[in-house]
């Protein structure tokens, strides 16, 4: 990606700036200017603590690639906000969603899994060089390492370089067209989530249940809000970081073990720390929100819960280099095509079944995005929403190393048809 040094190399001044930032967004985005106001309606506040990261990593001020921010966040913050924004969801509404979010999520993971040869056989009618490369350099195996990606996450797209055993130059490419179309899709979400209410219009799309699962979540928080005092934000910032703290207990112990005496369950990420980590963090949230820890959410538990989320957003902005299109163009068009061929897919189903765009939203980034980015999309509806975009992300780990591994068998079938 970046040959060059970026301008900024301190951790701790990148923070600083990325801080700044989310500080200008929120300040401004509340500022009652005519100007904001305009502004800011035309442009969700949570695109751009997203897309001026994305900017300062592409002109070589910041480096996404060098830092460790997106760890720290990915790692520290993002279990410590799933616990925060867990603690006062309401089980039983979650589930009277009912069966259409899976639905979105399946036909968003078959988009993936058909997407991926479609577009692969169609830009290789125009461009048959795409097919060149010998061995561990056939472009078709790197393409199978961002099936891996786009379904389930990181530790999927690893497990299918494993498999179908892409060389180091190519995977580096593949990641920067997984990178970037997956972020640039995010960023359309993201805009839209702000006013889902046009595309469900078009849909004819009953979101009555996502309504009622708001205005309960937030008619409890008016019923337990108060002024919070030291001693409270304390009480939430313990629980969430507590909490956090024994997930990675339980994956340091329980991922290393798996992968000694359970060596096949690899295939589920069940060796992967971070899916652990999530999986626990998320599980004794929703454990808390049955005790008296649910009382937090009126001393603020979901906004400081929110407040991590708004800066993992901002370090995985960083990961998104722009100029990595100029490198191999064809690569991105595969990558466009097959992203255009899942949301057709997803849309046409949505369309069939009536379902509201939040379920397309959270479906289709709990397929690319995984758990990173399934909850920052389902809270930019409603922060109260957040644990619905885990609970899908959580399933897209289990089902994605099959659907890559099919995706990654397709592609080299179609590969071979040339």
């Amino acid at each position: 990606m970046h040959e060059h040094q970026p301008l900024i190399q301190n951790d701790a001044v990148v923070f600083g700036l990325l801080m700044a930032i989310l500080g200008l967004v929120f300040y401004t985005g509340a500022s009652k200017h005519p100007l904001f106001r305009k502004f800011y309606r035309v442009v969700p506040t949570i695109l751009l603590c997203y897309f001026i990261p994305a900017l300062l990593n592409s002109a070589g001020v910041i480096s996404g690639e060098s830092s460790g921010l997106y760890f720290m966040a990915s790692r520290y913050l993002l279990p410590t906000s799933l616990v925060l924004l867990t603690l006062s969801i309401d089980l039983k509404s979650i589930l009277k969603l009912g069966p259409k979010a899976l639905i979105m999520f399946f036909s968003g993971t078959i988009g993936i899994v058909l997407g991926g040869p479609l577009a692969f056989f169609l830009v290789a009618l125009f461009y048959p060089d795409i097919l060149g490369g010998t061995g561990p350099d056939e472009t078709w195996r790197g393409l199978s390492t961002i099936a891996g990606s786009w379904i389930g996450g990181g530790a999927n797209q690893t497990s299918m370089l494993e498999v179908f055993g892409a060389s180091p130059a190519l995977f580096s490419q593949m990641i920067a067209v997984d990178v970037i179309v997956a972020n640039v899709w995010m960023a359309f979400l993201l805009y839209w989530a702000a006013k889902p209410g046009k595309i469900d219009k078009i849909f004819k799309a009953d979101a009555s249940a996502i309504e009622a699962l708001k205005n309960k979540v937030e008619k409890y928080r008016e019923g337990i809000l108060k002024i919070p005092m030291m001693g409270d934000t304390m009480a939430v910032l313990a629980v969430g970081f507590a909490v956090t703290g024994l997930a990675h207990l339980v994956a340091d112990a329980l991922a290393p073990w798996i992968g000694v005496n359970y060596p096949r369950l690899s295939q589920y990420s069940l060796d992967s720390s971070f899916f652990w980590i999530v999986i626990v963090a998320t599980t004794l949230g929703l454990l808390l929100s049955f005790t008296r820890a649910r009382d937090l959410e009126g001393v603020g538990a979901s906004r400081l819960g929110s407040v991590m989320l708004y800066v993992l957003v901002a370090t995985i902005g960083m990961q998104m280099d722009l100029q990595a299109v100029l490198d191999n163009p064809v690569f991105f068009l595969v990558g466009m095509v097959w992203m255009i061929l899942h949301i057709s897919i997803m849309l046409i189903v949505a369309y069939l079944i009536k379902a509201p765009f939040f379920f397309v939203a959270v479906g289709s980034q709990a397929n690319v995005g995984g758990a990173a980015s399934a909850p920052i999309v389902a809270s930019a509806f409603n922060p109260s929403l957040a644990p619905v975009g885990v609970l899908l992300a959580v399933l897209g780990y289990a089902v994605g190393t099959y659907g890559a591994y099919f995706c990654g068998l397709l592609l080299q079938w179609v590969s071979n048809l040339f």
